[in-house]
């Protein structure tokens, strides 16, 4: 029996520190970190530590419990999603690297082997699926106990940076939706905005979730017809519940129109008339334009225009005798990087659609209306309508894409990105006459000598592109004959589908004329004689029969 306390002493001595202040601390004996180790020994050693068996059968009833679950019950706490707020702060109070009592007494019964013998431990398997750390997440990454909070954090974090919203609320609402009507612009993650106040983002906008874009087929630019219910505490907009129509149409007849990519294009084929026929000066810009360059329905033109040549005063003209003369046709005017008193005189003056971004607001918002714009049109023309897009300019749209547009690396002379024309080209390039029914008609102001290197790359790049041209000419302006437009540099192609047989022959008479007047030397002595003669008939159809009257000229 004298031997004991030198045997007990020797196994203690035979120890590690560590494994000294673990036995130390679960017989409950205060020490430090900085003890010796002859110390702890003699701590130990001396009998302050409570007897083996006392600490050891201290946790015996929770590990009996574990050992006692039986698989079935092991498989069904797997599939719990949450744990007891008691096992959850266990598991958070025990920290990394720390034993709990019924750790060291499962030691001390394993004999010298310590904390490298497994056999004690595997009872405590069960609980590993319930290990939550500190943010409710267990060892796969997955939601614990506080899953739901959490879900709703992540939910409200993803709407407020335009992600998927929580809709957990949408069948939890009874109370009255309120009905509403807007353009609907889809973003690249596949939810949207009904854009309700114009085409720029308002907080009076209702979300749309990705679930009603797939199951009735919703593109961007329709505009739709439903009702909504408020914004819940945790969502930013409200939330749309019902669509009535798409366009005017039950949603489900829409979701079967063809997509505009798949329609067949072809060439202008019908005109649209400028003459107004009343009489006023005003009346001479459409008039000269349907007999210089005509317009068709799907027709692809660019008004070339120096600075301060009259542009837009002859937009305006040629915007209010396409909707007197043409009632069908779907007017929208669109003037981004613009003067806003220029914005609010278009306004007043065109009853079509006038969508602006002013030249004071980003070039990203420049960007973001033109592709909504473009994108309603498509919408239109799906439907078999005419639709006529009037943009001012072409010019400052390239120059928005150039700054908004991430750089590819390849500039142009001028300093401009070749990937920032791609935008505006494929704006440009959906006008078209369509064989299935509709049109999309886009007349585009081109700015040339202004002095700036990119502008000119950005003509030469549209130069090829349109199949109409307007031109007009700074020396007319500057002598105060308006309207100031270059007849012998503008033209239409194909213009004989646009024109009756005996008007084409009068047409290319008439060109003669005006050509043999400017070989001359005398570049506006041919508008001049074209306005004389105009201001004398009441109508193209009296002018054209006077020169059919006349001689033939010689070239």
């Amino acid at each position: 029996m004298a031997d004991q306390p030198n045997q007990k002493r020797n196994a203690l001595e035979s120890k590690e520190k560590t494994e000294l202040l673990e036995i130390a601390k679960a017989a409950g004996i205060k020490t430090s970190g900085r003890a010796s180790k002859d110390h702890l020994i003699e701590l130990i050693a001396g009998g302050a530590a409570p007897d083996k068996t006392d600490t050891a059968e201290s946790p015996r009833p929770r590990i009996r419990r574990a050992v006692a679950m039986s698989a079935e019950e092991f498989e069904s706490s797997l599939s719990i999603p949450t744990v007891t707020p008691r096992e959850s702060s266990e598991s958070e109070s025990t920290p990394t690297g720390e034993s709990t009592p019924s750790d060291s007494g499962e030691r001390r019964q394993g004999g010298p082997q310590g904390r490298n013998d497994r056999g004690p431990r595997e009872p405590r398997e069960p609980r590993e699926p319930r290990d939550f750390d500190r943010n409710g997440r267990n060892a796969n990454g997955n939601a614990g106990g506080n899953s739901n909070r959490n879900r709703r954090n992540r939910n409200r974090d993803r709407f407020e940076r335009g992600g998927e919203p929580q809709r957990d609320s949408d069948t939890n609402y009874t109370g009255e939706l309120i009905e509403i009507e807007g353009i609907l612009d889809l973003r690249d993650d596949g939810y949207g905005f009904l854009r309700v106040k114009g085409y720029s983002p308002s907080p009076n906008d209702c979300y749309v979730s990705i679930a009603t874009v797939r199951r009735l087929g919703l593109r961007k630019g329709d505009v739709l017809k439903g009702a909504y219910r408020p914004a819940a505490s945790n969502e930013k907009y409200p939330a749309l519940q019902r669509i009535d129509t798409v366009h005017g149409y039950d949603p489900e007849v829409a979701r079967l129109r063809p997509r505009f990519e798949d329609l067949t294009p072809l060439f202008p084929d019908e005109k649209l008339h400028l003459e107004t026929l009343d009489g006023s000066k005003t009346d001479l810009t459409p008039r000269i334009v349907d007999l210089i360059s005509p317009i068709g329905k799907g027709q692809r033109g660019l008004i070339v225009s120096p600075p301060k040549a009259g542009k837009t005063t002859v937009m305006k003209q040629i915007a209010q005798s396409i909707e007197k003369n043409n009632p069908e046709v779907h007017l929208m005017v669109l003037l981004v990087d613009e003067r806003p008193e220029e914005v609010t005189d278009m306004r007043r003056s065109v009853n079509g659609e006038v969508i602006a971004s002013t030249f004071d607001r980003p070039a990203d918002e420049h960007t973001h209306i033109a592709e909504l714009c473009i994108e309603r049109a498509k919408r239109l023309v799906e439907m078999k309508k005419d639709v006529v897009i009037i943009l001012d300019g072409i010019t400052r749209l390239a120059r928005a894409y150039n700054l908004a547009s991430p750089a590819t690396g390849r500039i142009m002379s001028g300093g401009v990105d070749s990937g920032a024309l791609y935008p505006p080209k494929k704006f440009f390039g959906a006008a078209r006459n369509i064989e299935e029914g509709g049109s999309l008609t886009i007349l585009a102001t081109a700015l040339v000598e202004t002095g700036s290197k990119m502008d000119e790359v950005i003509f030469e790049e549209f130069k090829g592109t349109g199949n109409m041209e307007l031109k007009l000419d700074r020396r007319l302006a500057e002598r105060r004959l308006y309207p100031a437009i270059d007849v012998n540099s503008s033209s239409t192609r194909h213009e004989e589908l646009l024109f009756e047989r005996n008007e084409l022959a009068q047409i290319w008479k008439l060109r003669r004329v005006l050509v043999g007047l400017s070989a001359e030397g005398r570049e506006a002595a041919g508008l001049e004689l074209l306005i004389d003669k105009l201001k004398t008939t009441k109508s193209n159809v009296e002018f054209l029969a006077e020169i059919g009257k006349g001689p033939n000229p010689t070239t």
